[in-house]
């Protein structure tokens, strides 16, 4: 049923782009317009990302995972989540399905939304375009007020989960 919804909303959807297009319906063509923008620009990023992301689940194996970003890497495991972070190219389009790459190899969960917070904060060309514009001083302080946010917001984030009992790994039975 939920299936059959969402391909409705679908279909409706470029019916009413189609039609926009038909009578000349200036607020449709626009929608129209974002849409191919974002569907190119996500088809230009995400096959590359991919392709990394696979590399990634093959090459690097779950102990060197657990080792940096699991439950005993301590700060550590923030400096490694925050220095991929900034390496990540992308946006969310491509942090999302790291961090979900990271959690099935054993990172901790406070480790992978500092990740996934880092990614949206301090990519490399961000931050230099950023510092080009608006000062150097005004982008150290923004990532030294933004990283320990980040961070102590993942640990609350993580301490929660636990006392709620919320797990979202499989327990092997």
């Amino acid at each position: 049923m939920k299936n059959k919804k969402t391909i409705i909303i679908i279909i409706a959807f470029f019916v009413f782009i189609f039609f926009s297009l038909v009578i000349n319906y200036n607020p449709g063509l626009e929608i129209g317009e974002n849409f191919l923008d974002f569907a190119i620009s996500m088809l230009r990023v995400l096959p590359a990302a991919f392709l990394l992301i696979g590399l990634f689940e093959v090459w690097v194996d779950r102990e060197t995972i657990e080792k940096h970003f699991g439950d005993d890497s301590g700060l550590k495991g923030y400096f490694w989540s925050i220095l991929l972070a900034s390496t990540t190219v992308g946006g969310t389009y491509v942090a999302f399905p790291v961090a979900y790459s990271l959690y099935k190899k054993g990172a901790k969960y406070s480790t992978i939304f500092t990740y996934v917070g880092a990614a949206a904060l301090v990519r490399i060309p961000m931050t230099l375009f950023e510092a080009s514009f608006l000062g150097i001083k005004f982008t150290i302080i923004r990532l030294g007020t933004s990283l320990p946010l980040i961070i102590i917001t993942s640990i609350f984030l993580e301490k929660l989960l636990k006392y709620k009992e919320i797990s979202f790994r499989k327990e092997n039975k």
